[in-house]
């Protein structure tokens, strides 16, 4: 299995390639930006086909990447059903203060307990809403890739439209902090001080939700 962490754009966003080796198939959690770059890290990686876009939640920042990255892989676009509503209304301002291209629509809707799969490699989708009323994380045994839910140290904004702390924080306690200790957590941003974290340490020692 491959993981690659990449932090693109100029935003801090972290976007993952994960893929399998032995059938080539990969994906891009939130690519962002950079497309050129991280295709010519997917081939030196041994992934030949870009199987799936998978956008951890709509806000601009995360999914400004969608449109190029489709039209070069062909990958089809995955988000939470209750998310995909918005991923092609991102305002107009917001598009230009973020020099950005709106996204297509989805592809393919996922829902809790969902499986994306390519090759071998499968991720869970966790339903953490409280950033954005679709807001989701994905699960595979070690590993969390928690999007704008959960940062090293911190955690995600809730002061935007279709944002709630007492739903974020809820998502955290129970679809996150319960997670085995030692899972390994994969944030959305590059925020903190170092690129990782493990939910036993977040539980221990995130200033904005102690487990």
């Amino acid at each position: 299995m491959i993981i690659k962490q990449y932090e693109v754009g100029s935003f801090s966003v972290f976007c993952y390639l994960i893929g399998d080796e032995e059938t080539r198939e990969g994906l891009f959690i939130d690519p962002s930006d950079d497309a050129d770059h991280l295709l010519k890290e997917a081939k030196a990686n041994g992934l030949d086909k870009i199987k799936y876009i998978v956008n951890t939640h709509c806000h601009v920042d995360h999914i400004m990447g969608n449109a190029e990255m489709k039209k070069k892989t062909g990958a089809k676009i995955i988000i939470h059903e209750e998310e995909a509503a918005y991923l092609t209304r991102t305002p107009p301002d917001l598009l230009m203060m973020f020099s950005a291209t709106q996204s297509p629509p989805a592809d393919i809707l996922v829902k809790e307990g969902d499986l994306i799969k390519a090759g071998k490699v499968e991720l869970r989708v966790l339903h953490t809403p409280g950033h954005s009323p679709g807001g989701m994380s994905l699960f595979m045994d070690g590993m969390v890739f928690t999007g704008d839910t959960l940062f090293v140290g911190s955690v995600g904004r809730t002061d935007f439209p279709g944002s709630s702390w007492d739903v974020m924080e809820a998502s955290i306690r129970k679809k996150l902090y319960t997670l085995p200790g030692d899972t390994i957590v994969f944030p959305g941003h590059n925020y903190g001080s170092t690129p990782t974290s493990t939910i036993q340490y977040e539980k221990r020692h995130n200033p904005f939700v102690r487990g």
